[in-house]
């Protein structure tokens, strides 16, 4: 049986209504692929707490969290099986760093359908063009 992970994203939107998008490196799992940054949930974790911490590791910088999920849904890969929660955020203190990823853009939602994303990632994607 497939283990389940649960995992939060950020849906980081600037003052200019970009969102961040993140290049997995080449030593995670599902390289080379973007995704919108965040990471695992842990045990007893709150999804908030979960992801303001994943983005101060990640991306070394301080997020605000909004209180509503945008998006949640369950993605199955051939090893596991993802539930991927996404979170709209705001940075309230710090610039995002490369420090796990291998690049992080900037892009208007119109564009985000340009990048190759993580299969998991792209109903978050697409959802984020519809709104």
């Amino acid at each position: 049986m497939k283990k389940t992970v649960k995992v939060v994203a950020a849906i980081i939107e600037n003052e200019h209504k970009e969102i961040l998008c993140a290049l997995r490196s080449t030593t995670m799992s599902i390289p080379n692929m973007w995704e919108f940054p965040g990471g695992k949930v842990e045990q007893d974790e709150d999804l908030h707490t979960a992801l303001i911490r994943e983005i101060n590791e990640e991306m070394k910088c301080t997020i605000e969290t909004d209180e509503d999920i945008f998006f949640d849904h369950t993605h199955e890969y051939e090893t596991f099986i993802i539930n991927l929660i996404a979170i709209k955020a705001k940075i309230t203190d710090g610039t995002p760093v490369l420090a796990e990823h291998d690049k992080i853009i900037w892009l208007e939602r119109k564009n985000l359908s340009s990048l190759q994303w993580a299969p998991a990632d792209i109903p978050i994607v697409e959802a984020l063009m519809e709104e």
